[in-house]
């Protein structure tokens, strides 16, 4: 459902007095309908913004329901229509993305709020600095007019800078020096001026409408555009607040962008986020005769985080956004395709058997043209193993398991290392930025950075530890002593992937099993909000609110499975019936029911024999003190043909 009846009825109330003062009162309400035609009363429409936005101007800039006029939802469908007269008008695209609502932000909110109870002397920086790039459109305004700072309570009160990133801000940036900003140090161009991709634009119905002059700006399509504010480097305190000269690269999605081989390829950011539309041309303002442009750039402007996007779609009247339920599921579709299908590729194999273990190995490629996850460093993947007995279905081996909250199971308290091989159940292969602080103790607090412990976030291709960005892209921790990580088969850097190899105890495999490997992301995961939930301010708390009913499900992003035979399945069968285990469950004791001599071999879950045994013919007793888990039993006979069976111990 679009916004037709809003614009539609704008314009008609707005022509109801002219209208009824040239009409008996009494026929006003029959004759309005055929006073007008409909094309005429859409020619009127357009002339009115959609009511959910904006409409208002500052100093510097005018706000979307400006723009909305004739770039909006044409109720003629003309405009912004692909051949086939689906609507792709700009606005509504835009409307319900991350950007749009970027200064409506609960967790923004809450996070600039928690910031601020941890460092209260420096508020006004905090609050200067996250405006810039959440609410340009205010921040710049007050800066052209001799504010020193722009702060939260500004915001609260400014139409203009709610807009979050709109339109102008993107489409007011100057060429010069493009690219070369960091930290929301945007440059505008000053004037009322408006780029956009395509020569010769006609400036004349815009001007006349809006104010502001289209002009031919090539550069709207560089990723340099982007650079500003997807780019952040923070100035780091110590643990009482001091300043302490260093600085962190708390984001750097575009120096990540600019290490890889899309930056050399001109695969800009724009081509991924704003795909281009080719197929025909695109009308591109309601109610003017221009010619048609192509290619026509969709306003997607997806990333990857749906649970964002489903708070503010659930809680749309408290947060004050200007989208529809409808707009917001449509980006959360778009979203979880460009996640699912455009992110990531996994791999999984049959690695190599030694005479005591089998290496499983999951090869992961990053699809990104930055680092996967990238931006805000809450965000993470986790790989999830699970290794069954293909008949029974029961789980042998399992790495990267949730809990009730939705956090990964079996982590270090501090951090999760990055892992090469994983041989045990509580080894997680988590892909994250960790931030130390001064003191080398994990924090979430931005301002506390002043170091990564961890950085074992996927590379793209082509990165390289050479690159002149690599100072703000860099690797660190155990990823980099990883001989496989962003390196191909011969060692050479660049391939955008790592090889995660799981090492497990070759009893695991006597009978045929099945893999299942999953990779899940997570923008916002429980560990990461702990630190700022332990305080109290109306933005935390609300968030919280917002948070704890919002469904924090990871999201899955590729899945594969694998399928074993066993190593010594068919005689396996056949010698398992020669022993019956029992009971299982158990509690320290059980028997096994012989029908000739055997050895009993007991292994730990990481495959260490810890017990042996030999047993006659008939029913034997066995009574071994063992803490709760599981653990397999090996059984041979006089010709040591044997089986594997699995046992729990409670």
């Amino acid at each position: 459902m679009r916004l037709i009846p809003l614009k539609i009825l704008a314009g008609v109330f707005f022509l109801l007095p002219i209208l009824m003062s040239h009409l008996p009162v009494q026929q006003a309400e029959a004759e309005i309908a055929a006073f007008h035609s409909k094309a005429e009363l859409d020619r009127f429409s357009y002339m009115f913004p959609d009511s959910l936005l904006p409409n208002q101007y500052n100093e510097l800039f005018a706000a979307s329901g400006t723009c909305d006029k004739c770039h909006g939802y044409d109720t003629a469908m003309v405009a912004s229509v692909d051949p086939i007269g689906q609507d792709i008008n700009v606005v509504d695209d835009w409307r319900s993305t991350m950007m749009a609502n970027s200064a409506r932000d609960p967790f923004w909110r809450a996070k600039v709020s928690h910031e601020v109870l941890v460092n209260p002397q420096h508020q006004e920086e905090l609050e200067d600095k996250c405006t810039s790039c959440h609410a340009p459109l205010g921040h710049f305004n007050a800066k052209e007019l001799g504010q020193p700072h722009y702060s939260m309570a500004d915001l609260a009160f400014d139409t203009v800078a709610l807009d979050g990133v709109s339109c102008l801000a993107c489409h007011q940036q100057q060429p010069e020096n493009l690219g070369d900003g960091h930290s929301g140090n945007l440059l505008f161009d000053t004037a009322q001026i408006a780029y956009g991709p395509y020569p010769g634009p006609l400036a004349t119905p815009m001007a006349l409408e809006s104010g502001w002059v289209p002009l031919y700006g090539p550069h709207i399509q560089d990723a340099g555009v982007c650079a500003a504010c997807h780019t952040l480097i923070t100035s780091t305190v110590d643990l009482d607040g001091n300043y302490t000269g260093g600085s962190f690269v708390e984001q750097a999605t575009y120096h990540e962008w600019l290490n890889s081989e899309y930056a050399d390829d001109g695969i800009s950011c724009q081509s991924c986020h704003m795909p281009q539309f080719s197929k025909a041309g695109v009308y591109l303002a309601s109610g003017i005769e221009t010619e048609p442009r192509s290619p026509f750039g969709l306003h997607d402007l997806v990333g990857a985080n749906t649970l964002m996007l489903e708070i503010l779609r659930d809680n749309a009247e408290t947060l004050g956004v200007t989208a529809l339920p409808e707009h917001f599921d449509e980006t959360i579709a778009k979203t979880l395709n460009l996640l699912q299908s455009q992110s990531l590729q996994v791999e999984l194999d049959y690695e190599a058997s030694g005479s005591d273990s089998v290496d499983i190995s999951v090869l992961l490629t990053n699809m990104a043209g930055h680092k996967f996850p990238s931006g805000y460093p809450a965000r993470r993947l986790v790989v999830q193993f699970i290794l069954e007995n293909e008949e029974t279905s029961d789980t042998l081996f399992a790495s990267g398991l949730f809990d009730d909250s939705f956090e990964a199971t079996g982590q270090n308290p501090d951090f999760e290392p990055h892992y090469d091989i994983i041989r045990d159940e509580e080894e997680v292969q988590i892909y994250e930025l960790v931030m130390g602080d001064v003191d080398g103790n994990v924090t979430t607090v931005l301002e506390r950075a002043d170091h990564p412990i961890k950085d074992n976030r996927l590379t793209p291709k082509g990165f390289s530890l050479s690159d002149p960005v690599y100072d703000t892209t860099r690797i660190a921790g155990l990823a980099l002593t990883d001989l496989n990580f962003n390196k191909d088969e011969e060692g050479v850097e660049g391939s955008g992937t790592d090889r995660l190899l799981y090492r497990l105890p070759v009893e695991y495999f006597y009978d045929d099993s099945r893999i299942q490997v999953r990779v899940y992301y997570q923008s916002a995961p429980p560990k990461w909000m702990e630190e700022m939930f332990s305080e109290s301010s109306p933005e935390i708390d609300s968030f919280k609110d917002m948070f704890d009913a919002a469904d924090r499900s990871p999201v899955l992003i590729r899945e594969r499975t694998l399928s074993i035979p066993g190593t010594v399945s068919t005689q396996a069968v056949a010698n398992r019936q020669k022993f019956r285990l029992s009971p299982n469950p158990a509690s320290g004791f059980f028997q096994v029911e012989a029908e000739t001599t055997f050895d009993l071999y007991l292994y730990s879950p990481k495959g260490k024999l810890i017990y042996r045994q030999s047993g006659e013919s008939g029913l034997n007793h066995f009574d071994i003190n063992l803490p709760p888990g599981v653990y397999f039993i090996y059984i041979t006979d006089e010709t040591n043909k044997g089986s594997t069976q699995r046992i729990i111990i409670q």
